[in-house]
């Protein structure tokens, strides 16, 4: 049987069709291995970076903290720079400023270059993930939560392939080398994304769509905030300084790197696995799934304070799928308050704006805390704090009261 453009499959779509969405599925997840080997790639050679720049901890902690930043600034805009820019134009922007970040990381190790480079990239980092979403809705349809958990799992992988390909980078062609290659990736992807969506115009977005809810009038928008940023804070921080840490306990450069990827591996499987059982559930209820996640994370900072280096693959497997399983689930409790998709949008842009502002302290916080102390165990002690503290509020997200606290979220 035969249509018009190629011959139908059984489902209907041609085969044009169906290149066409293989095509952009591989652009998608290309997307995301583009987004994290900015802040990965150059965890594992902290060490190499503080020799030749004499940065301290602490301002290291920027080249992860101004990228959070960059991407809490844009969530919150994102809106406005949808409208300005639109999809394709905004991610081609993107990904050659991701491409040039990169590029000069490689080409100059000054201090001044990393720094900059982090807001640079940082910046293009931001614009992506505030634009694939919508893009995502638009262009795959009914097979938007298959794409967005593939685009997940792609962008956590990236980090965790960064970090262990950069420190055998950097033994053949030193440190800039590593932290600077990622160039590469981002111009392929680039070529790629040019070739085939130049000529697929966006729709016109609508203004009232972005900008009809008023999320900050909320007290439940700010305690969404507030629970996302310190769930995910453990990323920034472990990304930022898990290798360092068990550098000082004795482990190489390369081993402190494939020890990143492979807690990547758990962030990978959570990030596709617990989704798909919220997605099961009969109800909202996501309180369950998020104790258990939050548990896991506890369970690792407990094992890299106590027994890091007996087990530590343990900890890292179980605190890796305690993160990968956060964000996810985070997305999924804003989206799960407004029935609404414009409305449940907004108020998950806003939650990711504040909460990825935390997420940026939390590097700097742990860099600063390992220089007055001498020692990590107080940053891991104080993530672990911090989530036993979310644990505690995860009890207010009955969804039965999801209608009461959220009455007032569009206007």
């Amino acid at each position: 049987m035969t249509a018009t453009g190629g011959t139908t499959t059984r489902n209907g779509s041609t085969h044009a069709e169906t290149l066409q969405f293989i095509g952009g599925l591989l652009l998608i997840m290309a997307l995301g291995l583009n987004l994290r080997p900015l802040l990965a790639a150059a965890s594992p050679l902290m060490e190499d970076i503080r020799t030749a720049t004499g940065l301290g901890y602490g301002v290291l902690a920027w080249l992860t903290t101004l990228p959070f930043l960059c991407m809490g600034a844009v969530a919150l805009a994102s809106g406005r720079l949808q409208r300005l820019l639109g999809e394709s134009r905004g991610i081609m922007l993107s990904l050659a400023v991701i491409a040039a970040a990169c590029a000069l990381r490689q080409v100059s190790g000054t201090g001044f270059t990393l720094l900059f480079t982090a807001l640079l990239g940082g910046a293009g980092i931001a614009l992506i993930q505030a634009l694939v979403p919508g893009l995502v809705k638009r262009r795959f349809g009914s097979r938007m939560p298959l794409v967005m958990g593939l685009y997940s799992a792609s962008l956590m992988s990236g980090g965790g392939l960064s970090a262990w390909i950069s420190p055998r980078l950097a033994e053949v062609g030193g440190w800039q080398l590593g932290v600077g290659i990622w160039w590469v990736p981002a111009v392929i992807t680039l070529i790629g994304w040019f070739l085939i969506f130049r000529r697929r115009a966006a729709p016109p977005v609508d203004a009232t769509a972005i900008d009809g809810v008023r999320p900050w009038l909320l007290k439940r928008a700010w305690l969404l905030a507030l629970f996302f940023g310190v769930i995910n804070a453990g990323y920034s921080s472990v990304v930022t300084w898990l290798p360092v840490y068990y550098q000082e306990l004795g482990w190489s450069a390369v081993a402190g790197g494939r020890l990143l990827a492979w807690m990547t591996i758990f962030q990978v499987l959570a990030a596709l696995i617990m989704p798909a059982i919220a997605q099961r559930q009969k109800n909202a209820d996501r309180r369950r799934l998020l104790a258990a996640s939050l548990v896991a994370q506890l369970v690792g900072y407990l094992g890299f304070i106590f027994m890091p280096v007996k087990f530590a693959l343990l900890w890292n497997a179980i605190g890796g799928f305690g993160l990968g399983a956060c964000f996810s689930l985070g997305l999924i409790l804003a989206l799960d308050h407004l029935p609404d998709a414009r409305a449940a949008g907004r108020l998950a842009a806003f939650m990711q704006g504040f909460g990825f502002m935390l997420n940026a302290l939390s590097p700097w916080i742990s860099g600063t805390l390992r220089e007055m102390t001498g020692s990590f165990i107080t940053a891991w002690a104080l993530l672990a704090v911090g989530i036993v503290a979310m644990l505690i509020v995860t009890l207010r997200f009955n969804p039965a009261r999801y209608p009461q606290v959220m009455q007032s979220a569009a206007r």
